[in-house]
């Protein structure tokens, strides 16, 4: 079974912190999770590259196989919203 990949997008900040947090509670085995904090670029700036090829202009923002999760699109990430994404389904 193939791994359902999810990238959240940060600044570090509470807000931010928040949303990984949420992110983590509803993942399950078929998840793999991977947290950019943009605030302290990785040194590959693979995050940076990734961030503007999604076209993400505001954290937090979580992507879930390389499609921005709507919510994200209109403000904070929602647990609902999450879950519908696929985050936590096995």
């Amino acid at each position: 079974m193939t791994k359902r990949n999810i990238e959240v997008f940060t600044s570090g900040c509470y807000l931010c912190n928040e949303t990984v947090q949420l992110v983590k509670e509803l993942v399950c085995p078929n998840c793999n999770v991977t947290v950019y904090d943009l605030s302290i670029p990785c040194e590959s700036k693979e995050c940076i590259e990734k961030s503007k090829a999604y076209g993400i202009n505001s954290v937090p923002t979580v992507v879930v196989d390389g499609k921005i999760v709507e919510c994200c699109q209109r403000g904070k990430p929602d647990r609902k919203a999450l879950m519908a994404a696929g985050i936590g389904q096995a």
